[in-house]
């Protein structure tokens, strides 16, 4: 039988009947402000709640921007800076900026700092002993790989070492449109074993955010379409029942 992770989103649970196949690594996929970022934090916090070590690994933001943002958005997540102090909710990550800046010379630095960013992470979740992680995102890792060849190569690299750890892994990742029927798949989300879909769909008027799983291995997965929502007690995806199916 295949063990489940809960994400503690109940509605993101049901649409893979219980949780996420332990030891997946699972591609978060979206158009700006579609709650990415969130959408993970809130699964290492309910993880953390439940006495787990999770790491949050920042490459776009700083951790102290990422614990900003969360407490703004999820107010009603009293007891974010008391996991954050017991260790139990680890938030790290490295400067944008001089990651970027570091790889920038084109004479091969970038490869460079794209494989010393990932033994940073690696060794993160070593030390910690952490089974659930975050990394947001990888398209900074994008930006240091001009050749998609070999960014492919480094992104298979990177979900193997992540399968070896025995980590069960959320992955951000930026697409350009949020819009549901511009949406075009790169060839290297495949590599992962899960893959969510996070954009807005209908009307000018009546437009809506919404979340779909693509694909996940190991599991049967729901193939219906689910509008959320972000608010103060964190995610609410709806139900079937509440969609009238």
């Amino acid at each position: 039988m295949v063990e489940l992770v809960k994400t503690g989103i109940a509605g993101l649970d049901a649409m893979f009947f219980g949780g996420i196949p332990a030891g997946n690594q699972v591609v978060v996929a979206g158009g700006p402000g579609a709650g990415k970022t969130l959408l993970s934090f809130e699964y290492l916090y309910s993880n953390a709640k439940a006495g787990r070590t999770c790491v949050f690994f920042a490459l776009e933001e700083t951790p102290e921007r990422v614990l900003q943002n969360a407490k703004a958005a999820f107010s009603n997540f009293s007891d974010i800076d008391d996991l954050v102090k017991s260790k139990k909710l680890i938030i790290d990550g490295e400067d944008p900026t001089a990651v970027l800046h570091g790889g920038a010379s084109g004479d091969g630095s970038s490869q460079y700092e794209f494989g010393k960013v990932v033994s940073d992470i690696e060794s993160l979740i070593i030390s910690s002993g952490a089974k659930n992680i975050v990394i947001d995102s990888l398209s900074v890792l994008d930006m240091l790989v001009n050749d998609p060849t070999v960014y492919r190569r480094s992104m298979l690299a990177l979900v193997n070492n992540l399968r070896r750890l025995g980590v069960t892994a959320l992955l951000t990742a930026e697409m350009p449109t949020p819009e549901r029927s511009r949406l075009r798949f790169r060839t290297e989300y495949f590599v992962f074993d899960d893959i969510i879909i996070m954009y807005e769909k209908g009307e000018a008027e009546k437009r809506m955010l919404a979340m779909e799983v693509i694909k996940s291995r190991g599991t049967k997965h729901s193939f219906v379409t689910t509008p959320y929502e972000i608010t103060a007690d964190g995610f609410n995806v709806l139900s079937a029942e509440e969609m009238g199916l």
